[in-house]
């Protein structure tokens, strides 16, 4: 007995999409992007606090702080957290946007989807040029 081409053409399928078969739109990679920098903020927030208890404790712990903050690994971090804020800030006023019911369209979703990601990478170069200006380092 021969298989029909329906059988052979079934057993041929991916059971699932895969990531090689797949490409997800910009709307989810923001939304699981959204997700991780949420997460993100938690360790963040904790560097903030950890920084305001070493000013709060004495000048050798504070001096301690600002010189891992100042080190290429620590600078990175801090940039990573500040894009991560802005990110998540952005994105936050995304979804604000689609509760009022507007921007929910396909093409507008993915532009809006588009600028926050943009708009996180331009805010946080704006907010670390601002910073280097105000220090006179740059």
């Amino acid at each position: 007995m021969s298989k029909s081409p329906a059988t052979q053409a079934r057993r041929e399928r991916p059971l699932s999409p895969h990531l090689t078969v797949y490409r997800p739109p910009i709307t989810m990679t923001m939304s699981i992007i959204h997700r991780i920098t949420g997460g993100a903020l938690y360790f963040g927030t904790l560097l903030v606090a950890v920084w305001l208890m070493a000013a709060a404790s004495s000048q050798g712990a504070f001096d301690w702080v600002n010189w891992a903050f100042g080190t290429w690994l620590g600078r990175l971090i801090l940039f990573g957290y500040t894009w991560a804020l802005m990110h998540h800030m952005l994105g936050g006023v995304r979804h604000l946007i689609w509760d009022t019911g507007a921007g929910l369209e396909k093409h507008t979703a993915s532009k809006i989807a588009w600028a926050t990601l943009a708009g996180s990478v331009l805010l946080t170069l704006l907010i670390w040029i601002a910073g280097y200006m105000a220090r006179g380092t740059l």
